[in-house]
């Protein structure tokens, strides 16, 4: 017998009495379902919670997610990151209006075919709403998979993760394909975690892990090591005019694509004078650091106070409240943002 075949009935029993009290558990909708996979892509649950609830509030269907419009889209994200999600969920959401009749499919195929949508959402989505019995494999399904099996396969790997599709698929029960992909998950989030410090002790398939058995839990799973990060240093400006800060929409593709952002330039040079900016007054801010997957910002920061009204074509002069409440400025502009309004509430 596969070591994985025994999982089933311990693992229901588990996650019967353990489970986290979660709103989309509650009332799992295909949107709900869809939603929350999409926001706890690469995000902790902690993180997830309040941003599902407002974006309900705000877009409690479908036909409201597709019409809503970009920029208040990207605010209701701000702070979540991979804004993609973002865009990716609306663009999903008007083709379902638009080819489904805002009806979410039921077909895994048609689920499949979403943006945005992979192998696993479409499998979380199907077998959770629909309870369709499809595996739904993440990284901490990977993880109890390779600790409970002894495998040392790398989990970053397509063919690993097809490997495990398979397994899990035989072993789904059919009549809780969507309680046992949960459970699946949570064991992961919650008992087998990540870095070496699995709670064994708590885990339903103790008796018959071969990574415990073996002393092998800080060993598995094995992944290939990630390359370093790309370092970039950047001048930040905070350009003040009139109880207002400067801001400036990136590109539409790249990075962050869309957002807004206060203006800056690889180096640490003066501010540009292409911009046209007259400055009365420039002060340092301080350094911030921001990390994404495979670059890190390290940011200095200037405060600076303008001699005029004149921006170039496209930026905008943005008061408090609407850097609180319209544009969607990034988590790596935070201390950015902090210092903007810190600044704009002194000159009130």
């Amino acid at each position: 017998m596969n070591l994985l075949d025994k999982l089933p009935l311990p693992l229901l029993e588990w996650f019967r009495d353990n489970a986290r009290p979660l709103p989309w558990r509650d009332d799992p909708t295909p949107y709900h379902v869809w939603l929350s996979e999409i926001m706890l892509q690469q995000t902790r649950v902690a993180a997830v919670l309040g941003y599902y609830r407002r974006f309900l509030e705000e877009a409690p269907d479908i036909a409201v997610l597709a019409a809503l419009p970009e920029d208040r889209l990207l605010k209701l994200w701000q702070g979540l990151g991979y804004y993609n999600r973002a865009r990716n969920l609306q663009r999903a959401a008007r083709v379902i209006v638009d080819q489904h009749g805002g009806v979410f499919p039921a077909d895994y195929a048609a689920v499949r075919a979403l943006p945005g949508v992979g192998d696993y959402t479409a499998g979380a989505v199907c077998s959770i709403a629909f309870g369709q019995a499809v595996p739904a494999v993440d990284g901490n399904v990977l993880r109890v998979y390779a600790r409970i099996c002894g495998d040392g396969g790398d989990i970053t790997a397509p063919r690993m993760k097809q490997k495990v599709t398979r397994a899990v698929g035989e072993i789904i029960p059919l009549n809780a394909a969507g309680t046992f992909n949960q459970a699946l998950m949570e064991l992961g989030a919650t008992v087998c975690l990540p870095n070496g410090a699995p709670l064994c002790q708590r885990c339903p398939a103790k008796g018959f892990c071969a990574a415990l058995a073996q002393g092998r839990v800080g060993e598995l799973p094995v992944k290939a090591p990630k390359k370093a990060r790309r370092v970039e240093k950047r001048a930040v400006w905070l350009i003040f005019w009139e109880n207002r800060v400067a801001l400036r929409r990136r590109p539409d593709k790249g990075l962050l694509a869309g957002l807004w952002e206060f203006p800056n330039e690889l180096g640490d040079g003066p501010l540009p004078p292409d911009w046209g900016i007259g400055a009365c007054s420039e002060e340092y801010g301080g350094q911030a650091k921001h990390i994404f997957t495979h670059m890190e910002w390290r940011m200095a920061i200037r405060l600076v106070r303008a001699a005029s009204g004149v921006l170039p074509p496209g930026w905008v002069w943005a008061a408090a409240d609407e850097l609180e409440k319209t544009y969607a400025v990034p988590n790596a502009f935070q201390r950015a943002v902090e210092l903007a309004g810190e600044h704009l509430r002194g000159m009130d």
